[in-house]
This record gives C-alpha cells, structure tokens and sequence, in this order.
C-alpha cells in the first residue's frame, strides 16, 4: 500500500513548521557582532516603512529561511524582525543572507 501522496504536501509542510519551531525555540537567534557591524564606522539606514524581505538567519540548533522585514541597513549588515506565534525575533545579518521579498 503506498502513500497518499494526494496529501504529500500537507505533512511536508507541517514537518517543516515543526522543525521551524523546535530550532526556533533553541535560543536566541545568533545576531551578528559590534565588530562585524561597525556601526561607529559605516552609515546606517533606518526606514519608517520596514522592507518585506527572506532571510536566512542562525540559531544555536541552525539555520532558516524567514519572512522578515528589513527595519535598517549598512553596506554589510541588515537589522530584521520577524514573527513566529506571539514571540518577535531581531537581529542583524549579513547583507548576503537577505533576498528582497518574492511578490
């Protein structure tokens, strides 16, 4: 009897929100450091209206892509927030790990 592959991607994508939220609760997402950042050194962007961006970001158990919004930029390094349940995580990524939003 095989699968139902009908429904192969209902339980992928609860498997994947599953693993989402277990790295998630690992710990604080890992923000890049005042050295990397140079904020004494380089100019610094803020927005009013934040930017819908896709951004891979670390936590202590790894790595995953998010929605987010882009709250600030350097040339290197982008400030982002993003939501998962009722809790709001922040940090600061390399601007590499950044794609603007797909829509």
């Amino acid at each position: 009897m095989g699968a139902a592959k009908r429904y192969a991607h209902v339980v992928d994508r609860r498997m994947s929100d599953s693993i989402a939220q277990r790295v998630m609760e690992s710990g604080p997402p890992v923000s890049l450091g005042s050295e990397e950042l140079a904020l004494d050194r380089v100019p610094l962007t803020r927005t009013p209206k934040p930017l819908r961006v896709h951004v891979w970001v670390r936590y202590p158990a790894g790595s995953l892509q998010v929605d987010a919004e882009a709250v600030a930029w350097t040339a290197r390094a982008v400030a982002v927030r993003w939501k998962s349940g009722d809790a709001v995580h922040k940090a600061w990524v390399s601007a590499s790990a950044v794609e603007g939003d797909r829509e």
